[in-house]
């Protein structure tokens, strides 16, 4: 029996990366392409847009993989940091700085690995509800609670991926938090 395939980690990857190996790029698209979307999403509340912001993000980290550094932070932080700088980007570029919504139709199915349709159209009305509420909140306080609750990351991922001090990020998750509570809103996304 041959010995079981050992998952190379994120920063092995990144290494692999750095010696122009591709299949290493594709492992590395499979295990952040949702999240990335998700962080583009929540930030450029577009489909196509966000589709397009993770597709120029992906190229820039292949691209510019030298630049990585992992005493700086993980790869995954990295990746996800430049997602959110291209959906910024993005959003200035097209003018975005309006309260839109995205209606459930136009959201991507992909985003949520939903075993059933009833499942699906409960996870498109939350992530509606919660949109909603967080187009509410400023600009920063979003940007970290998005993060958190699309990107999946720790407070101290955010950070680095911010380059912002460790208590910013929880002091804006906080204040995030208690204005959504304050709306009487049952989400708690960190």
């Amino acid at each position: 029996m041959p010995p079981p395939l050992i998952e190379p980690t994120d920063v092995q990857l990144m290494a692999r990366i750095q010696h122009g190996d591709p299949d290493a790029f594709r492992v590395l698209y499979d295990r952040f392409g949702a999240r990335a979307y998700r962080v583009a999403f929540a930030i450029a509340r577009d489909a196509s847009r966000a589709e397009d912001v993770v597709q120029e993000a992906f190229l820039s980290t292949w691209r510019h993989c030298a630049l990585y550094r992992p005493e700086r932070g993980s790869p995954q932080a990295w990746v996800l940091g430049i997602v959110r700088n291209r959906a910024l980007d993005a959003l200035r570029h097209h003018g975005r700085h309006d309260s839109r919504r995205v209606g459930a139709e136009q959201l991507d199915d992909r985003v949520w690995d939903a075993p059933s349709v009833e499942h699906l159209v409960a996870r498109l009305d939350e992530a509606e509800r919660l949109r909603h509420v967080l187009a509410q909140l400023p600009d920063p306080q979003r940007e970290v609670i998005a993060l958190a609750y699309y990107g999946q990351l720790s407070a101290a991922e955010i950070a680095g991926a911010l380059a912002l001090p460790l208590g910013t990020v929880k002091g804006r998750m906080r204040l995030g938090l208690m204005k959504l509570r304050a709306q009487g809103t049952a989400y708690a996304p960190c």
